[in-house]
């Protein structure tokens, strides 16, 4: 193949395309908006573990600033849902600094939607009956985050001491420098523990995540321990969705910012702007609602059988 060339046969971007129409096929079919956002603002996302890609604006004229290619368009969406448009969703090109692999690459497309009057489980559902549309899927299996470590790590993720964590990840896995965080612990489990291990014949949702991996979803108190509404989907051991319970607070939403950005001024990651439209679009009131990303490079690559994202790309990385 000489350089100039796309990645993907024509072929496959053909069924790449009937793929996407199937897709907007769903939504239409139960009366869901579809949305365009900006891919440029003036803030991003803070959490730690996602790097987001910086541009340099310098409009004829005025003064030079630092923009960011979205990774998301979440912020955006629920600006529009605080605005009253209902059930939205949208296929849109997102960007990380990531490494570039075969589930990986810096610009990619994401499929996300929100559902007002919804939790995640009513979420799960109707992302079930997606992925049976178009993998042709059997019907999800559903297990708790906890009930996960303890059949594969034979340990409570909520109640187990931090040592016991490191100590659990020490045995079992092959680090330059010892882990100390806990969700850094935790994650290394998932990834390298749990994931390769999980049954890959049917799609997989794993729910009621830690409280220290909530996120932007709302925290059940009530539940012993409390747990975030949050889910993440896998499929033949491929991550494909993340999903929450939006969370509704402004004010506790930015105390999770701002707890991302001392994470990152003591590990000496980029300073990001915090999204103060989206968080006054909270403040003004979001709808109780759920929604999900959805990696739609990976879900294209399932359903085609293909081994590497740049094979269902016109020109991957």
């Amino acid at each position: 193949m000489t350089p100039w060339q796309p990645t993907a046969t024509i072929t496959t971007l053909r069924k790449r395309a009937e793929i996407i129409q199937r897709i907007r096929a769903f939504f239409v079919e139960r009366d869901i908006l579809e949305v365009d956002t900006p891919l440029l603002s003036e803030a991003s996302v803070t959490d730690p573990h996602v790097h987001s890609i910086s541009a340099n604006y310098a409009p004829i004229g005025g003064s030079a600033k630092k923009l960011f290619l979205q990774t998301s368009p979440e912020y955006a969406m629920k600006r529009l849902l605080a605005a009253h448009s209902g059930p939205i969703y949208q296929i849109c090109k997102a960007f990380r600094q990531d490494i570039t692999g075969r589930y990986h690459q810096p610009e990619f497309t994401m499929l996300e939607w929100y559902r007002p009057g919804f939790d995640h489980h009513q979420l799960m559902d109707e992302m079930d009956a997606l992925l049976i549309a178009i993998l042709n899927t059997p019907s999800a299996k559903r297990i708790t985050y906890q009930n996960l470590f303890e059949i594969h790590c034979n340990i409570n993720p909520h109640t187990c001491s931090d040592l016991v964590l490191q100590q659990h990840v020490a045995k079992n896995i092959e680090l330059a420098t010892p882990v100390t965080s806990r969700n850094d612990c935790l994650d290394l489990l998932l990834t390298h523990c749990i994931e390769p291990n999980m049954e890959k014949d049917r799609p997989i949702f794993i729910y009621d995540f830690p409280i220290t991996q909530a996120a932007l979803a709302k925290i059940r108190s009530e539940e012993n321990p409390p747990v975030a509404s949050r889910f993440e989907v896998y499929f033949q051991g491929v991550e494909l969705a993340n999903g929450f319970h939006e969370l509704l607070d402004a004010s506790e939403q930015r105390n999770r910012f701002e707890s991302d950005l001392h994470y990152r001024a003591l590990h000496h990651l980029p300073e990001i702007p915090l999204d103060m439209l989206f968080l006054a679009a909270l403040n003004a009131g979001l709808p109780d609602c759920a929604g999900v990303a959805l990696g739609l490079d990976r879900l294209i690559l399932l359903a085609l059988n293909k081994d590497f994202l740049k094979e269902v790309l016109s020109f991957g990385a």
